[in-house]
């Protein structure tokens, strides 16, 4: 009857060791950062703080977009870990006075985050900070995006996104938030000084 007890008990002991391990895994920021890992960290931050992004957001989007690849390219043409089409991307340039600008630049890091910054932080401009729709905009297309806050077919809120009509926008857009919050746990709650995207923009 002892011999069973303690056999008992060390079943016991090893399941709430394993437990306790689990809990401690899922509790540990280290352990996280394995499936949110931030390369191209420095390059990031300085973007963000060239044109007053967060960073945690790029780092959001950009795992969003591309998974930090840098030669990524979609179905529809779109490069690099911003994942931006060729033609914003002239524009863009044209924009900021790039000269020499080539399609093939966009899978240079650099190149590809100071476009997709700069283009990210115009559509905040013109949908007046607010992120959902911004992002939206990234996504859909900032006349898709106009048209249906417009005719109050979306908000522009984080609360009825199952309003937007493209379950692609939907989707990526409840993804980009919630890596967002996770990037923001997981590397600090420090924001660049003078950003104008927080956690209060996101109605």
């Amino acid at each position: 009857m002892v011999v069973l007890n303690l056999r008992h008990l060390r079943w016991y002991l090893l399941a709430l060791l394993i437990i306790s391990s689990i809990l401690y895994f899922l509790q540990a920021k280290w352990f996280w950062k394995l499936f949110y890992p931030w390369p191209y960290r420095q390059e990031i931050m300085t973007s963000a703080s060239r044109f007053q992004l967060d960073p945690h957001l790029l780092a959001a989007l950009i795992r969003v977009e591309s998974r930090f690849d840098p030669y990524a390219q979609s179905a529809v043409g779109a490069r690099g870990l911003m994942q931006v089409m060729p033609n914003t991307a002239a524009w863009v340039a044209r924009q900021i006075g790039l000269q020499d600008f080539h399609p093939d630049l966009l899978y240079q890091p650099e190149v590809n985050l100071l476009i997709g910054s700069w283009y990210l932080s115009h559509l905040l401009q013109e949908f007046q900070g607010n992120l959902p729709a911004s992002l939206a905009a990234y996504n859909a297309g900032r006349g898709n995006v106009r048209a249906w806050l417009k005719t109050g077919q979306w908000k522009g809120t984080s609360n009825d996104l199952q309003r937007i009509p493209f379950p692609e926008t939907q989707v990526y857009l409840r993804s980009v938030l919630r890596d967002y919050e996770i990037y923001k746990y997981l590397y600090g709650e420090e924001h660049l000084k003078g950003s104008r995207v927080g956690l209060g923009e996101i109605y």
